[in-house]
């Protein structure tokens, strides 16, 4: 029996589209949205899309910028849409070549339908959240029937509802859902996030929404906390 089997694979990979070779612009910006995302990235891999910098004067740093997506949890794979400089630069520094995204032939008809899929189950979590631990419901909805602690972090894709004291830090949207909303009991928490927009410290809950139950929503770039009624 052969020790190992060759077969072709799919993966998708996530798309870090370039828009400037200036790596200390970069880790601004990864900074800024991982701070307001906390677990946005869990390893995933990507491919450095660098059709908006073909034409750039300056080269792009292949070494750094691979160091610099690993430390935020991406992990470069590939590069795409370069100019040939650009793209031996990248092999010389490990990456492969991923194909450019396809472009539909001309002329081509499509009949387009959409299919609605269902959600995904929310993901329940019935024990207390101590500091330093957090919970992510990737996809979906996140429940949780306990205490969220001082320092816990629950993060969700859709919406989080909290049936107990809320204290720690609560990121709803995760992905970029500015529907989602975030509900507890006993609204006492240190950072509220909605797909990017937060609010936090003592400004996090208005004086008198303290320990009631209440719910963060997104309207346009603002959070609103509010009472929830009865």
């Amino acid at each position: 029996m052969s020790p190992l089997e060759l077969r072709s694979a799919a993966l998708t990979l996530v798309a870090v589209v370039l828009k400037t070779t200036d790596l200390s612009v970069l880790e601004r910006e990864l900074a800024e949205r991982v701070a307001a995302t906390p677990g946005l990235f869990d390893s995933d891999p990507v491919a450095i899309d660098l059709s908006r910098v073909r034409e750039a004067d300056e080269p792009v740093d292949f070494v750094a910028l691979i160091e610099l997506l690993r430390s935020h949890r991406l992990v470069p794979v590939a590069a795409r849409g370069g100019n040939p400089e650009q793209m031996a630069a990248a092999a010389a520094a490990g990456l492969a070549e991923a194909p450019d995204a396809p472009r539909a032939p001309p002329l081509l008809m499509t009949e387009v339908r959409e299919v609605q899929l269902p959600a995904p189950p929310p993901l329940v979590v019935d024990r207390p959240l101590r500091s330093g631990q957090q919970v992510y419901a990737r996809g979906g909805d996140l429940i949780v029937l306990a205490l969220v602690s001082y320092g816990a972090e629950v993060i969700a894709d859709g919406s989080i509802h909290v049936y107990a004291p809320l204290r720690g830090r609560a990121l709803a949207g995760a992905k970029g859902d500015t529907g989602a909303r975030i509900y507890t009991t006993c609204m006492q928490a240190q950072l509220l996030s909605v797909a990017g927009v937060y609010r936090t410290g003592e400004a996090a809950v208005p004086a008198a929404l303290d320990a009631r139950a209440a719910m963060a929503r997104r309207d346009g770039d603002t959070l609103i906390v509010e009472a929830l009624s009865g």
